[in-house]
């Protein structure tokens, strides 16, 4: 595998891993808001999945951000005055609305509103799909590679 290929490789497995613990803290906060855990059938936004999945979300931004700029993209720096912080929680806000479009479909349009449905719909359909945006998204806006940083990288020809 190429250099390019496997510098390519590895952001995306931190990427992933930085998810993954964004996304559990996410889940277990929804899951609590929504469907409550061991509280007796008391949740406190089982009426409003779509905001508890938001607020769960932003907590999960949060770790997501640091985690991405610290260890996923740690070798490209931010080309923005903030450090990244203003597209990093655009592309964020912006790509919830996929798993939240998900979770209102499940609920509205399908009528389901159990916990197996809630996290099917929102938290492995609509996450897949908000996660490749993302991915995309930040690797080419929030953390560009700089074209210099580049061409260093890139194997010499003969």
């Amino acid at each position: 595998m190429g250099a390019r290929w496997q510098r390519f490789a590895e952001e995306l497995s931190r990427f992933l891993a930085v998810g993954l613990l964004a996304t559990i803290v996410a889940l277990l906060i929804f899951n609590f808001l929504v469907h409550g855990f061991n509280t007796g059938g008391w949740a406190p936004m089982n009426d409003q999945p779509e905001l508890a999945y938001f607020l769960a979300n932003c907590v999960g931004m949060l770790i997501s951000f640091r985690g991405t700029k610290l260890w996923a993209f740690r070798d490209r720096a931010a080309r923005h005055a903030d450090g990244g912080v203003t597209a990093f929680v655009s592309v964020n806000f912006a790509t919830m609305l996929i798993p939240i479009a998900c979770l209102w479909l499940s609920r509205n349009v399908l009528g389901l509103d159990d916990p197996i449905s809630d996290n099917l719909s929102a938290n492995v359909v609509g996450l897949l799909l908000a996660n490749a945006a993302r991915f995309a998204l930040f690797h080419q806006f929030v953390f560009p590679r700089a074209p210099e940083v580049e061409e260093l990288l890139e194997p010499a020809e003969d």
